[in-house]
């Protein structure tokens, strides 16, 4: 008897653990699932909705445009602004060159200039996000990360994300003892409300592991800018110490990309150059170019490696180890949006999204007509059952 009194005291714990860690997140969990549904599906929708010019019929082995020709094009165009990366797209055939107006610039006064990656031709411009509209998908990754509050908002959604892992898991704890006398699956009719437990605790289960890796990893990519910031001033500034003193190199100085990118590929068999990004006041080194590097398999092709090359002398500094928590964020960023695996991986997301809704959408439900909730009646049946048992 005093054993089952303990278990009965327990389970309270956990039931307003799970009440209030539910109430605390649940609209926010709301605007996760549904802005998270367009997200899965961003890059066919930014197909759709595009307004890129159509690509040249050409080969599809044809090599890599010269990347230094593509650079002085760009600055051709923007001579008044500095390079800030080269990003060479693995899904279309196209190769973007981010342009600031200062090295030290904010990231949201980018333009970025489209060029075709076989032939180089310019193909089309992104105004800075300062001032051009929000598209749909814009929106909907704005509000499902920072609610247009940058950091602040980040660390906020992160912090719910953590709350919601904790009701995920208390809301396990408390369907394990009831499911022992309950057919899983089965809806009670006594009752409205009863019905809609029923179905809230079996989709709660089913979708159970689903919810604590997103929770889990949602998480971990709202920590992304504090964990990069640790990055760049731990490991990178103690990579940079033969550099202190020196000055700055001037952009006329600057080796050959195409020679760093090509360093970056021939160094690291297996992976490939997704991007160079040049010197600049915000992240790498001032005096490096930071290539990242994805290997070239399903397993690998999430976990970037970047290389620093000199940019001056274009000669190799550094393949840099990546530390534990920056690879657990890059194997976060695929699980959350559930996007390595194709379009059939994207729709079993999208159907357990809607499922989570379903499940927030009840336990808000159930929340709101408490006043008539079992839940005590079932316990002390719970503690009954126990003690004849005992």
């Amino acid at each position: 008897m005093a054993r089952a009194r303990g278990d009965i005291k327990r389970l309270r714990r956990w039931a307003l653990v799970h009440k209030w860690t539910s109430l605390a997140c649940t609209v926010f969990l709301l605007l996760f699932c549904i802005t998270g549904l367009p997200l899965i599906f961003s890059d066919e929708l930014n197909e759709l909705l595009g307004d890129q010019p159509p690509y040249a019929d050409l080969p599809a082995d044809m090599p890599l445009a010269n990347l230094d020709r593509i650079v002085a094009a760009a600055k051709e165009r923007r001579p008044d602004h500095h390079v800030w990366f080269v990003f060479v797209d693995d899904d279309e055939p196209q190769v973007s060159v981010g342009m600031l107006p200062s090295p030290t610039a904010e990231p949201k006064t980018a333009s970025r200039l489209r060029f075709d990656s076989r032939t180089g031709e310019f193909r089309n411009e992104i105004e800075p996000a300062e001032v051009r509209p929000l598209t749909f998908v814009d929106l909907m990754l704005r509000l499902h990360r920072d609610l247009f509050a940058e950091l602040p908002g980040e660390l906020f959604l992160g912090f719910m994300g953590l709350v919601f892992v904790v009701a995920t898991v208390s809301g396990g704890v408390l369907y394990a003892p009831f499911a022992r006398r309950q057919k899983f699956g089965e809806l009670r009719g006594a009752s409205r409300r009863l019905w809609w437990l029923d179905l809230h605790n079996m989709l709660g289960v089913v979708t159970i592991a689903w919810a604590l890796v997103v929770g889990a990893t949602g998480v971990m990519n709202e920590l992304s800018r504090p964990l990069f910031a640790v990055w760049q001033r731990t490991h990178v500034q103690e990579m940079l110490k033969p550099y202190r003193g020196q000055a700055v190199p001037e952009a006329a100085s600057f080796s050959s990309v195409q020679a760093a990118y090509d360093l970056a590929a021939n160094i690291l068999p297996g992976r490939r150059p997704t991007s160079v990004v040049f010197p600049n006041g915000r992240v790498g080194s001032a005096h490096h170019y930071l290539i990242w590097t994805k290997g070239d398999a399903a397993l690998t092709a999430r976990l970037f490696t970047p290389v620093l090359v000199d940019v001056v002398s274009g000669q190799l500094t550094s393949v840099v180890e990546m530390p534990w928590y920056l690879r657990t964020l890059q194997v976060s960023r695929p699980l959350h949006f559930g996007d390595y695996g194709g379009l059939p991986l994207k729709i079993i997301w999208a159907l357990l999204d809607l499922v989570t809704i379903v499940v927030l959408g009840s336990g808000l439900y159930l929340w709101l007509s408490r006043r008539r909730s079992p839940f005590e009646a079932r316990l002390r049946e719970e503690a009954a059952v126990q003690a004849h048992s005992t």
